[in-house]
């Protein structure tokens, strides 16, 4: 089956956004567009969770994606994230996000006001009617406090331009579900399942560890699409260690903005309520890039 979405299939980078004395770095931002490209990464996707959208102004949400639009020049993709949990917000973003030349939408699930799923599909068939690029519906129940059942995202594949879903629930089960009873292309959400998804029928990730390490990344994808096992299995364990470092040492992009800062690729600097490190997570996340052979 050829599926909806499949020219997004590979690595996707859910980039940062990087701060400097509290404003916006956009020169930065510039430079990360650039080494993505240079790497060959297949999709860009700004103003995430990893973006620290929830503390961008609007303003401010805009720009990030009018720059990473402009930097790349239609040489890599663009998936702008322009999800809320309003869905009028949701269809006046990402209508802007189209204007300026976004590839496609990255939808987060309504956050924090936990719509029923009858709510969840009348949100997301709204934005499908309101705009033609193509989106992704995001599913991280473990940020949105409520999973957007199988059922009903299989329902939303009717919607020509509904193409993609971020699993980030964790559960294969569900992913199951969804590959065998619709034609959406299945992107993993969280970099530690990306080849345990790819087993059963997704085509790659939108990665946190793609930030600091895309052509390892992109190596893995590889491989597990071509089906060489023995690379497949040594490249998972050999990210592995890293990839629980960026979900598991602190929340999500805490330690990949520090993974970044160690390797010079970026300031560190985070917007409140998020905070650094600590003396001790710095300690283990630098001993983990050490071992990986990422900084000396």
């Amino acid at each position: 089956m050829t599926r909806k979405g499949s020219d997004f299939a590979g690595l996707s980078v859910a980039i940062t956004t990087p701060f400097k004395d509290g404003e916006v770095d956009y020169q930065r931002l510039r430079d990360q567009v650039e080494f993505q490209i240079q790497a060959g990464t297949t999709c860009l996707c700004p103003t995430g969770t990893t973006g620290e959208s929830p503390t961008l102004t609007h303003p401010e949400h805009e720009r990030v994606i009018a720059e990473v639009v402009q930097a790349s020049a239609g040489r890599i993709k663009v998936m702008a994230g322009t999800g809320s949990n309003s869905t009028a917000e949701a269809i006046s973003l990402t209508k802007w996000a189209a204007n300026e030349g976004a590839d496609a939408a990255l939808m987060v699930a309504p956050y924090y006001n936990k719509p029923t799923q009858v709510g969840f599909y009348e949100h997301y068939k709204a934005l499908a009617e309101e705009v033609d690029i193509p989106l992704c519906v995001y599913n991280i129940p473990g940020r949105t406090a409520k999973n957007i059942e199988p059922e009903t995202i299989i329902k939303l594949a009717e919607f020509e331009n509904i193409t993609m879903v971020k699993e980030a629930t964790g559960s294969l089960d569900q992913a199951s579900e969804i590959v065998n009873n619709s034609d959406l292309t299945i992107l993993s959400g969280d970099d530690s399942l990306t080849v345990p998804l790819m087993s059963i029928g997704a085509e790659g990730v939108i990665s946190v560890v793609g930030n600091i390490l895309p052509k390892d990344v992109i190596a893995l994808i590889n491989a597990a699409a071509s089906g060489n096992r023995d690379e497949t299995i040594r490249l998972h364990h050999k990210l592995f260690p890293l990839c629980r470092d960026m979900l598991g040492l602190s929340t999500n992009p805490i330690p990949v903005k520090a993974a970044m800062a160690m390797m010079g690729m970026d300031s560190g600097e985070l917007r409140l309520p998020m905070v650094s490190l600590n003396a001790d997570e710095q300690t283990s996340l630098r001993e983990t890039l050490k071992a990986y052979g990422a900084i000396e």
